[in-house]
């Protein structure tokens, strides 16, 4: 199981407002619309905190599950208990800090900033834009090929 820590106060606003926490309902239907694997996942609310269980088809889809439900405005914390089938490694995580940018960050872990698109589509669906990322929001840096 995995514990992944979120800025609360940042992310993507499910309609709720205030901060508030989503309901399950809403983070299906927002794993759902990212063409996450949404299907088998179950999904818990206790506060601030999501707890999701089930079996990813990748570990990459397992990583963008706990990054798409733990990037909404109002989760600080995402507890996973999610089966991956492709043994894939680990990818790390990043939390974008004021004034990063892609290629700023692809610079810091691969040594170079022409990589960023690597970065962008490692984190697709949830960008949808290489210079739309926020202060808060958590990404994926996966390892080099």
């Amino acid at each position: 199981m995995g514990i992944f820590d979120f800025v609360k106060a940042a992310g993507r606003a499910l309609g709720i407002g205030g901060g508030e926490p989503p309901k399950s309902e809403d983070l299906v239907t927002e794993l759902s619309g990212l063409g996450l694997g949404a299907d088998g996942m179950q999904i818990e609310v206790d506060g601030d905190t999501v707890k999701v269980k089930g079996t990813a088809a990748s570990q990459e889809e397992k990583e963008k599950i706990v990054l798409a439900l733990g990037n909404v405005e109002g989760v600080a914390k995402v507890e996973e208990e999610i089966s991956a089938s492709d043994g894939a490694g680990e990818a790390t995580f990043y939390t974008v800090k004021s004034g990063d940018t892609l290629s700023a960050i692809s610079k810091a872990h691969y040594g170079s900033p022409n990589k960023y698109m690597g970065i962008f589509e490692a984190n697709k669906p949830m960008l949808s834009d290489p210079d739309k990322i926020y202060p808060g929001q958590v990404l994926r840096i996966p390892d080099q090929d």
